[in-house]
């Protein structure tokens, strides 16, 4: 074909041969010149005008809704077109609504607040564009593995020690095995009626006393039974259920003993499992102000709070225990977000008056304010502010964030809560509103460590007086086992009513293996070398062989008072995980204890291992 034929404006015209109605050149090159803008004009109003991805639709698509309204216009008789306009209308204005309320946002955040906004807007469409909505936990970042010095290889010089110590193996030993026995692949073992026990708090996650033992297995030199609980975590342990955890507990007991097992052995299923893991866990942060919800659905991704947590709240030292676990994620794993969100956590803290200088046990993760004025060193507080503490530990003492939250938090708590009694002993009371409850809770008896750990870095001179704490919290919680008929101590115990140190209600007489108060044995015996806390220790070991071991494993009490055991039927899995090793530690020549966060001595601190009623398990 002729090129003329294709572009006639191009070719010369015959002046002679047009006709009348014939177009010139230049009256081509004018109609060219409208059609084109016509096209333009057309073209603009569909991609500019209000929901325009909605007309495109109609035009290109035929969407259905598109054809309703062009058929339903306002010539049509259809009685429905008003009230479909009116639909129309309303949405229209919501949208607009949303867009102002979006826009008002964003104007009221910082500029490096918007910048990390996009930031992160970018990364998650990069995750989403992986297939799998996060780091691929198969292909991780190489980290070079460093084994630590002093885990394992270390006996003491004197027979005495090392023969107490062979003893706490022949427990975890009897534990172990009975666990393995009857309950394998359970959470828990019921070492009285031998068989599983299985915990709301996991959802259906399996396998915490595997998970939570590994690192005492690994420490006491149990290399066959660590070698079967890695297999069984190879092949068993399964994160994709269709479950509601606790996110506090999945945390300390799952992640913090599969970090603990990579961190001694070096094995790559323990960094995989835990990264897995711990991303299945961070759509729990996905509330207004960041702090995390208490219960998650591994599944769907959706949580919630106790029912029972003043209004809904989030608890301080569940929201407050997840920091340690977090920084290592993102370090092994190469996803910033979880370092992002446990030190958001510290930035909604920051921004809130804090009555007395005390943090309060809940927190409202919508509103961002505090619930009731509840403070407790004990249950719903405790690990908050180990975790402070054992941060600043963990980054080589250059978080001097959390260093100074901690210091602040501690004087806050000696002002405000500490107290004596008649007969001079220091407990730490709880704060309601501003009454004193003079009660410490079993869980509480953490502190005596915990003050210890950190009275090195005190400010100023204080770190005598701090050690001084220390010791005075130790004998007290030593007190509250000695002045039981089991030598084992009580749930919880009060200083009122011409009482010291004894529980007065029935349901604070219970023992449930937990390992506080050894715990702060360990950690005297490893800064004063005192003979006396490792005969304390040695007490609390004689006190659970004789009223906790049963045939089935080791079992809780219901009453510490009563002159014979009433077992509980649970063996805990943290009494493996923590009681046994704390105590092992104190015959130990050297503290060794690798939970995430350790600063060459790091114990990990497992909490109330309630139920959503406060019921035990």
């Amino acid at each position: 074909m002729p090129v003329a034929t294709l572009l006639p404006f191009t070719a010369t015209p015959n002046r002679k041969s047009a006709s009348p109605t014939s177009f010139r050149l230049t009256e081509k090159f004018i109609l060219l010149l409208v059609f084109s803008a016509f096209i333009t004009l057309c073209f603009g109003a569909i991609f500019f005008l209000p929901d325009s991805s909605k007309l495109l639709s109609g035009v290109f698509f035929h969407s259905s809704a598109v054809e309703t309204n062009t058929r339903t216009g306002p010539d049509s008789s259809d009685p429905g077109s008003a009230g479909n306009d009116e639909r129309v209308l309303a949405k229209i204005k919501k949208d607009h609504e949303k867009a102002l309320l979006e826009a008002k946002d964003t104007l009221q955040k910082r500029p490096d607040e918007i910048k990390q906004d996009i930031l992160n807007d970018k990364d998650k469409v990069a995750k989403e564009s992986l297939g799998q909505g996060g780091n691929d936990v198969n292909k991780l970042p190489f980290v070079e593995y460093h084994r630590p010095p002093g885990a394992t290889g270390h006996e003491p010089e004197d027979p005495e020690a090392k023969d107490r110590r062979a003893k706490i193996k022949e427990m975890m030993k009897h534990a172990w095995g009975s666990y393995r026995r009857y309950a394998w692949g359970s959470n828990e073992l019921r070492p009285v009626s031998k068989q599983g026990h299985s915990s709301n708090l996991f959802g259906s996650i399996k396998g915490a006393t595997i998970v939570d033992a590994l690192d005492t297995l690994y420490i006491m030199e149990m290399f066959e039974e660590f070698d079967a609980a890695t297999d069984w975590i190879e092949k068993n342990l399964d994160f994709n259920v269709n479950a509601e955890v606790s996110v506090f507990e999945v945390n300390i007991r799952f992640v913090g003993g599969l970090l603990s097992a990579y961190y001694l052995s070096g094995k790559e299923v323990y960094r995989r499992k835990a990264v897995e893991l711990g991303e299945k866990l961070l759509p729990a942060f996905k509330t207004p102000t960041g702090i995390p919800w208490a219960l998650l659905n591994l599944k769907s991704g959706i949580g919630r709070n106790w029912p029972w947590a003043s209004g809904g709240s989030s608890i301080l030292a569940e929201y407050g225990t997840l920091h340690l676990e977090f920084m290592h994620l993102s370090k092994l794993s190469g996803n910033p977000d979880f370092a992002q969100k446990v030190m958001n956590i510290r930035k909604v803290l920051n921004r809130l008056d804090k009555p007395q200088g005390l943090y309060p046990n809940y927190l409202n993760p919508n509103s961002g304010q505090w619930g009731q004025h509840h403070v407790s060193v004990g249950g719903l507080g405790d690990s908050f502010y180990e975790y402070l503490l054992k941060a600043w530990l963990m980054s080589d003492k250059t978080d001097e964030e959390g260093k100074k939250m901690y210091y602040d938090a501690l004087q806050a708590i000696e002002t405000n809560l500490m107290r004596k009694s008649s007969s001079g002993l220091t407990y730490i009371a709880e704060w309601k509103g501003g009454l004193l409850e003079h009660k410490m809770g079993h869980l509480t008896c953490f502190a005596g460590g915990m003050i210890a750990l950190g009275a090195d870095g005190a400010p100023g001179d204080k770190t005598g007086h701090q050690m001084e704490q220390a010791a005075e919290i130790a004998r007290t919680c030593h007190e509250s086992y000695a002045r039981t008929a089991l030598k084992l101590g009580p749930e919880a115990f009060r200083f009122d009513g011409g009482v010291e140190a004894i529980a007065t209600r029935q349901n604070e007489k219970y023992f449930i293996l937990r390992p506080e108060v050894i715990e702060t044995y360990m950690y005297m015996w490893r800064f004063t070398h005192d003979p006396k806390y490792r005969e304390w220790g040695w007490e609390a070991v004689q006190a659970l062989e004789q009223h906790c071991k049963v045939e089935g494993g080791y079992s809780g009490v219901r009453d510490v008072y009563a002159s014979t055991p009433n077992h509980d039927d649970v063996q805990q899995s943290f009494y493996l995980a923590e009681t046994l090793k704390h105590d092992n530690n104190v015959f130990h020549p050297r503290v060794i204890d690798h939970r995430p966060g350790r600063s060459d001595c790091f114990v990990s601190h497992i909490h109330d291992s309630r139920d959503g009623s406060g019921n035990i398990n």
